[in-house]
Parts: C-alpha cells; sequence; structure tokens
C-alpha cells in the first residue's frame, strides 16, 4: 500500500456521495448504510489518507459479517474473512451459491466491469454490530466496498502494483507490523 497523502474527512465524504448517491433508485441501494459507515468511521483515531492498494493490499481486506444482502448463506461469517476468501467462497460454491443469494450476486456480476472507484478502508473495526466479533482488530478493513472488491477480484481486475485509489481512516503505523502480529484486542496491555 502507498500512502499518498493525509486528507480531511470533508473530502473523504464527498468522494463517497460522488460515486455512491445515497437517492440512487436501486432496489438493492445500500449507500446510505454505506455513508453511516464512513460517519462511524471518522471517530476512529488517527485520521484520514488518500491511499493507493495493489492487488495483494485489497487481497488482505479483512470483510465483517455479510448475509448476502438478505440470501440464505451468508457470504462471511461474523468472524470475518479476507476478501481472497470470501472470494474463494463464491467461486466454490459457484451456481448454488448464486441461486442462494441472487441480490448479491447480481451485484457481483454488475459490478465486474465496472470502472474502477476508490474504496474505503480502516485500521481498526468501526463501532457496528456488523464488526463486533472479528477476531482480528487491526490491519485493513473494510468500511465500504466489498462487492467491487470481491467483483473485481471473480473478474481478475485487480492491480498488482499500488494503482487502485482509496481512502484510509486510522493509524497507517499499525499495517507496517511484521505477519502475525497484528493485535486481536485479547493482548494484556
Amino acid at each position: 500500500m502507498e500512502i499518498v497523502t493525509a486528507v480531511a474527512y470533508p473530502e473523504v465524504h464527498d468522494a463517497y456521495l460522488r460515486d455512491h448517491p445515497v437517492e440512487r433508485a436501486h432496489e438493492a441501494n445500500s449507500n446510505p448504510y454505506g455513508e453511516e459507515n464512513i460517519e462511524r468511521a471518522d471517530r476512529i483515531p488517527g485520521g484520514w489518507w488518500r491511499v493507493r492498494l495493489s492487488r495483494d493490499d485489497i487481497l488482505g481486506v479483512l470483510l465483517p459479517w455479510h448475509l448476502s444482502e438478505g440470501g440464505e448463506l451468508e457470504l462471511v461469517p461474523r468472524t470475518g474473512l479476507t476478501v481472497a476468501q470470501a472470494a474463494e467462497r463464491v467461486r466454490s460454491g459457484a451456481a448454488a451459491w448464486a441461486a442462494a443469494n441472487p441480490v448479491c450476486a447480481a451485484k457481483l456480476r454488475l459490478l465486474r466491469w465496472a470502472p474502477f472507484t476508490p474504496l474505503f478502508l480502516s485500521t481498526g473495526p468501526v463501532d457496528h454490530s456488523d464488526y463486533s466479533d472479528l477476531l482480528v482488530r487491526e490491519g485493513l478493513i473494510h468500511i465500504d466496498g466489498l462487492h467491487r472488491m470481491l467483483a473485481w477480484e471473480l473478474a481478475g481486475r485487480l492491480p498488482e502494483r499500488a494503482g487502485l485509489d482509496g481512502y484510509l481512516v486510522g493509524d497507517p503505523g499499525v499495517l507496517a507490523q511484521p505477519v502475525g502480529t497484528a493485535r486481536t484486542g485479547d493482548e494484556s496491555a
């Protein structure tokens, strides 16, 4: 991940609304929830950063609980999965997963060839029940872009080098820890 520059919250909020209007007429418009998540994320200490992400960065993003847009099979359990793990879940379930989760599957199909738009990530979980049972408590954590990240990976479009724009909130220093040292929140102080 490449840090481009520090940014103020209004820039982040405006960038979100530019690509994800909350009033969009769409049966599965979850943009109002995304906007609420951006607002919750602004409470995470460390400020906002504009970043560029590679495929490896995105595959390691931790996703919170996701019930597949009201489908029959959850895509991400309450303990979380990385984008790589969730993509494998979709690939291995293929037609059966898509049939059990038609709205989520339709979003993934729609977004496969959609233009790249910024992702919204944090270095810690936001204060919401979908994040409360995550086993990993630090690292690249999803705020908004779950379907886009999965769709682009499933289509083989994620850039190998840091080339996909995003916004990160929190202390980027926690991302510099050696692999396997991410805090789970259970450590004593």
